[in-house]
């Protein structure tokens, strides 16, 4: 009898076992880390956007979208994708929404922190998201050649590299790229401490910094500021809070 319920559990267990493996089953990576995947879980596949599409979306139209897909990413309720698909709808064209200017920190997912897939924004990365002559350019095309709405400068608090620039390091080309930031800094009026430890006075330079950043944009690119008076694009501003994951866009 013993002997018989043995097997009759031993048989459930490879069943189940066997059940599991159909549906999912986990790799070990490089790095020692173990990801899960499921074959039974498919992927919402979105249309890429059309020039159509791209075409009868206003900017203020664009600045709900991402806010709106802010509050998905903030309640942990991304859209599922299917990114193979998507990349194969993409491959013909691209008509994205936005550019988005960020800063390189790993910690600021700037397609997931706007619940954005594959065609949906440019994404330019710099640290401390300041300007340059590059990324102007890319913004151009961004805007006068692929037809995007808005532009979005990226701030975001805990900043390495607004925190280097509050507290004048020196070091190789950091220095240089610092010296893009240093206004920000000095633009502040404030009387109490001045370092990176007083995380007050580092958000105030991070927004600070998005505010020159929006200005040298509109000083550096005739183009970009044309199409803004002419009302077919809006450069605005924004900061990423680490600490609940929520975008604020700057008013002004």
């Amino acid at each position: 009898m013993i002997h018989t319920k043995f097997i009759v559990s031993l048989l459930a267990m490879l069943v189940f076992a066997s059940c599991n493996n159909q549906s999912s089953q986990s790799d070990i990576q490089d790095d020692g880390s173990t990801v899960s995947k499921s074959k039974d879980i498919s992927g919402l596949v979105e249309n890429v956007l059309t020039k159509e599409e791209q075409d009868a979306l206003s900017p203020d139209m664009v600045i709900q979208s991402l806010k709106e897909g802010n509050t998905r990413f903030i309640n942990n309720d991304l859209t599922a994708r299917n990114h193979s698909a998507q990349v194969r709808e993409a491959v013909k064209a691209q008509y994205p929404k936005a550019i988005v200017l960020s800063c390189v920190d790993s910690r600021v997912p700037v397609e997931d922190v706007f619940d954005r897939g594959i065609g949906d924004v440019f994404v330019a990365r710099v640290a401390g998201n300041f300007v340059n002559e590059d990324i102007l350019g890319s913004m151009e095309f961004a805007c006068k050649v692929s037809g995007s709405k808005l532009i979005v400068v990226l701030g975001h608090e805990h900043c390495g590299a607004i925190k280097a620039a509050v507290d004048n390091v020196e070091l190789g080309n950091i220095t240089s790229m610092l010296s893009k930031i240093k206004p920000a800094v000095d633009d502040v009026k404030y009387s109490g401490d001045r370092t990176s430890k007083n995380q007050e006075f580092v958000h105030m330079v991070s927004e600070s910094n998005v505010t020159n950043t929006i200005e040298e944009i509109r000083k550096g690119s005739s183009i970009l500021k044309e199409m803004e008076e002419l009302g077919e694009i809006k450069i605005v501003g924004a900061l990423y809070d680490m600490d609940t994951g929520k975008v604020d866009f700057l008013e002004y």
